[in-house]
């Protein structure tokens, strides 16, 4: 998933850039969706896009229809073509806790061919974005050790729950989809496609399963199986990651001669800081007056791991690690920390994530069998574990269908994207969702990391797939021409 614990409330989600509408859509009567012109705003402030917006009431509880309703924000870019279409494509954000209409903008250029001949759907899932936010304040001190303990997660998730506008155990994948088949009847459209993206497969997968009449296709980028209970491996799968992206430095002659041994820098490094922090003096990321700040292993993890997740960033890993470890200059490392650490606290509805994880995955944990020496010797460390554990329990169980987490045996078509070197969803995952699928094409993207939706392969295929509406056949010669991105030597850019 794109939102997953490492170490502290700020981990406990993977980055996307949130983007925000210019005015808040339109709510309309219970039961109907009126949609109204609005703009959707890139989150950098690099222009906007022409959509429709509006909310649809639905029941927070489903088993009490006539109780307490909340609004889902729904935003509809319309087909370019006036012959489109008539089967959307319903876009899925991740997290689990980042809301689709905060997530895609970004995204939109990739997906301009799509557009030509099908609208594109944006539904805050509820308890993300616009659709009643499950957000919890957390303390600003959040990344001190004494913050980070397993204990104190479990205090801030008690405190959490108590300030939620919401039911959070009705806030799960399984009504989440139910919310979706409701957007989709309100908007007339007889069958849609899904995208979805690291959590959003989840969602994707088990609309399919619910409602195989209406769903066209499913494309899964970054895949989470359906039987897969996530938080154990994902320290592991992170390592597995940063070992591929240290022996692809080992394996080319400048990269190797430039930074030596990463293996061995990046272990004294963590073992400093298992020392202690290291006051690190850098400028404020927003007002540019120096500050100084205390860079620990948490700091050190976060900084890692999200650099991991794409093919460029993971390309700064060597240098940053080498002038880190060699040259004693903390001061980069730390300041992508502190700006990965802003944007995640932006981008996730930490109640939201919780409903989910505390339902699906960690109750399906075996604990006794669990590897805990293996993951204390990871750079994430056992804590992950015993930080999601330490929340779970004190967070209330939400509804769960009994099949969520069965393996598939759907006709729907599916297309499957994964990354090579992706830190939380490895290719092996995408081929456990794959399975699950008769009519499917599974991709693996070499030396990619988590999200394959912004290469231009990937966009092609998507595309073709749209429009064929089976995996049968798909030409995906072009995944040969993706390789991973070059090394930065310098702070001035990659290699050629």
């Amino acid at each position: 998933m794109s939102s997953l614990l490492i170490r502290g409330t700020e981990l406990l989600a993977a980055a996307a850039l949130g983007a925000v509408l210019s005015a808040p859509p339109a709510v309309a009567a219970p039961g109907a969706l009126t949609l109204q012109p609005c703009r959707l705003q890139h989150p950098l402030g690099a222009g906007s896009v022409a959509a429709r917006c509006g909310v649809l009431e639905v029941a927070e509880n489903p088993g009490n229809p006539s109780g307490r309703r909340i609004g889902l924000a729904v935003s509809v870019i319309p087909a370019i073509s006036t012959r489109a279409k008539p089967d959307p494509l319903f876009l899925l954000a991740g997290g689990p806790g980042q809301g689709a209409r905060e997530s895609f903008v970004p995204y939109l250029p990739a997906l301009a061919g799509v557009q030509r001949s099908r609208d594109l759907v944006l539904v805050d899932q509820r308890g993300t974005g616009d659709s009643n936010r499950l957000s919890c304040d957390m303390p600003e001190d959040a990344w001190s050790e004494a913050e980070l303990s397993p204990e104190a997660l479990g205090r801030l998730a008690q405190e959490c729950l108590g300030k939620l506008t919401g039911d959070p155990r009705f806030y799960t994948t399984s009504v989440a989809v139910q919310d979706l088949e409701a957007v989709r009847k309100a908007l007339g459209y007889e069958r849609i496609n899904l995208y979805g993206g690291s959590y959003g497969t989840r969602v994707a997968q088990h609309y399919a399963r619910r409602f195989p009449a209406t769903t066209r296709s499913v494309v899964l980028d970054s895949s989470v199986p359906p039987e897969l209970a996530l938080g154990p491996g994902m320290a592991l799968d992170a390592d597995a990651a940063l070992r591929a992206t240290f022996a692809r430095c080992a394996a080319d002659a400048a990269c190797r001669d430039r930074f030596g041994d990463l293996g061995a820098a990046f272990a004294g490094l963590r073992a400093r800081l298992a020392e202690g922090p290291v006051e690190v003096r850098l400028a404020d990321p927003v007002s540019g007056e120096p500050e100084v700040v205390e860079f620990t292993q948490a700091h050190l993890a976060l900084a890692v791991r999200m650099l991991s997740y794409s093919a460029p960033t993971a390309g700064l890993l060597p240098l940053l690690i080498h002038e880190a470890w060699v040259n004693e200059n903390l001061a980069p490392l730390a300041a992508q920390a502190e700006m990965l650490g802003g944007m995640l606290g932006e981008s996730i509805a930490y109640g939201m994530h919780n409903a989910v994880v505390c339902t699906e995955d960690l109750p399906f944990v075996d604990a006794a069998a669990v590897d805990r020496e293996a993951l204390r010797q990871s750079y994430l460390g056992v804590e992950m574990l015993e930080g999601l554990e330490a929340m779970c329990a004190a967070w209330p169980r939400g509804v769960l269908d009994d099949d969520l987490r069965e393996r598939l045996a759907s006709d729907v078509p599916a297309l499957v994207l994964s990354g090579s070197v992706d830190p939380v969803t490895p290719p092996a995952y995408g081929t456990a969702a794959a399975a699950g699928f008769r009519d499917h094409l599974n991709v693996v993207f070499e030396g990619q990391g988590h999200l394959q939706l912004g290469l231009r392969c990937a966009q092609q295929l998507l595309g073709r797939f749209l429009d064929a509406g089976t995996a049968r056949g798909l030409d995906a010669a072009c995944v040969g021409d993706v390789g991973p991105a070059p090394f930065f030597m310098n702070f001035n850019g990659g290699a050629p």
